[in-house]
């Protein structure tokens, strides 16, 4: 089968993992921000698997390294580390151009970092505090978005745009209502990119993800409490993990999603279903 970075398919060719298949990344250029640890690294693993090129952006350096080395042995493609602190709008422009300085182009990038405030009720809640958060779950995430559009436009060969939501979209998150606004911001923004970002060949995506290890949600599982309310809702009785992040990764770079865009998929377990 003879596939382009963004080209068409024929029917029958959907399950094609040969070389050059649908879901072979060979060539393919992909940024995921915060790809250090959790859901990011669990993307990373996949898109490394699928022999992409791999740029993972975090603020520490020793795990960057770390995250590096380990997705270095799982597969031929080039795996490297960038410093990055997505609340930094000239770092993340700056940060971007060097990667496609680096690369030549950019197919994909998975705007993931991520962080959440303190727990604290809405009386609670201060305007600053409510604002440390929205500059890297919100601003942080437009800025990293438009500048890797930047490039896909510039280069006139699309590209695929994967923000991480959440769960909380869907179920509402009490005493964290900057995490939660941010979160359901994005959606808004992965749509109106999907819009106006189609004549490019570019396509947007976000992923919902459900309760899943991480470090934003250590301290959560290591609750009794947490753990006794919310694992009988969960129908497949686990939390989520990274690994299940790396299937969706490779799908929604790889052609196979040509035409799966202004999407939000939601990977959590069947929790929202119960």
């Amino acid at each position: 089968m003879n596939v382009g970075r963004h080209g068409s398919t024929r029917v029958g060719d959907a399950c094609d993992l040969s070389p050059g298949g649908l879901f072979d990344l060979h060539g393919h250029v992909a940024v995921v921000t915060g790809g250090n640890g959790g859901i990011g690294l669990g993307m990373a693993a996949g898109l490394a698997g699928a022999h992409a090129d791999v740029c993972i952006w975090g603020t520490n350096g020793d795990k960057t390294a770390q995250a590096v080395r380990d997705l270095d042995q799982l597969g031929d493609g080039a795996i490297n580390g960038w410093d990055c602190d997505i609340g930094n709008e000239q770092a993340v422009t700056e940060t971007m151009a060097k990667v496609v300085a680096r690369f030549g182009h950019l197919d994909s990038c998975f705007a993931n970092a991520g962080v959440s405030g303190p727990l604290r009720p809405l009386l609670d809640t201060s305007l600053k505090d409510f604002h440390t958060v929205t500059a890297i779950d919100l601003d942080g995430t437009f800025v990293t978005v438009r500048e890797a559009a930047r490039h896909m436009v510039a280069g006139s060969s699309g590209g695929s745009l994967v923000v991480t939501s959440s769960l909380s979209v869907l179920m509402g998150a009490g005493r964290n209502y900057a995490y939660a606004a941010s979160k359901a911001a994005v959606v808004a923004l992965v749509k109106a990119c999907a819009i106006e970002l189609a004549r490019h060949n570019i396509r947007a995506n976000a992923v919902l993800p459900g309760w899943t290890e991480s470090d934003l949600t250590r301290h959560a599982f290591e609750s009794p409490r947490f753990v006794d309310g919310v694992m009988p809702r969960m129908p497949v009785r686990r939390w989520g993990r990274p690994q299940d992040f790396a299937a969706i990764a490779v799908y929604l770079a790889s052609p196979a999603s040509a035409f799966h865009t202004g999407d939000s998929i939601l990977l959590d377990g069947g929790y929202a279903a119960f």
